[in-house]
C-alpha cells in the first residue's frame, strides 16, 4: 500500500473503503442511491506542525466526515486528503 505521494504539514491520504451494497436485510443498493463512503484507510501521513505529532499513521482504519477533504484521483484510484483534525476516530 506504498504510495509516491507525501503529505505536507498535518494532511493525511486515505483510500475510502468501497460503498455498501445491500442493505443488512439484502436489499441491492442503486449506484444513485449509494452513500458517500465515511471509513477509508490511512495510506500517507505528513510530518505533522512544529509542536503537533500525527497521531495515526500508515494502515490505520479511520472514520471521517461524509463531506471532509478533497477528492482527486491517482493512478486510477480515488483518494481523499485532509488535515488530520477532520478525523473522528481510528477503528
Amino acid at each position: 500500500m506504498s504510495l509516491n505521494i507525501k503529505p505536507i504539514s498535518d494532511r493525511v491520504v486515505i483510500e475510502p473503503l468501497a460503498a455498501e451494497t445491500t442493505t443488512a436485510s439484502g436489499i441491492i443498493i442503486p449506484d444513485t442511491a449509494k452513500e458517500k463512503p465515511q471509513k477509508g484507510t490511512v495510506v500517507a501521513v505528513g510530518n505533522g506542525k512544529k509542536d503537533y505529532t500525527m497521531t495515526v499513521k500508515v494502515g490505520d482504519v479511520v472514520l471521517y466526515g461524509k463531506y471532509s477533504g478533497t477528492e482527486f484521483k491517482y493512478e486510477g484510484k480515488d483518494y481523499l486528503i485532509m488535515r488530520e483534525d477532520e478525523i473522528y476516530a481510528i477503528l
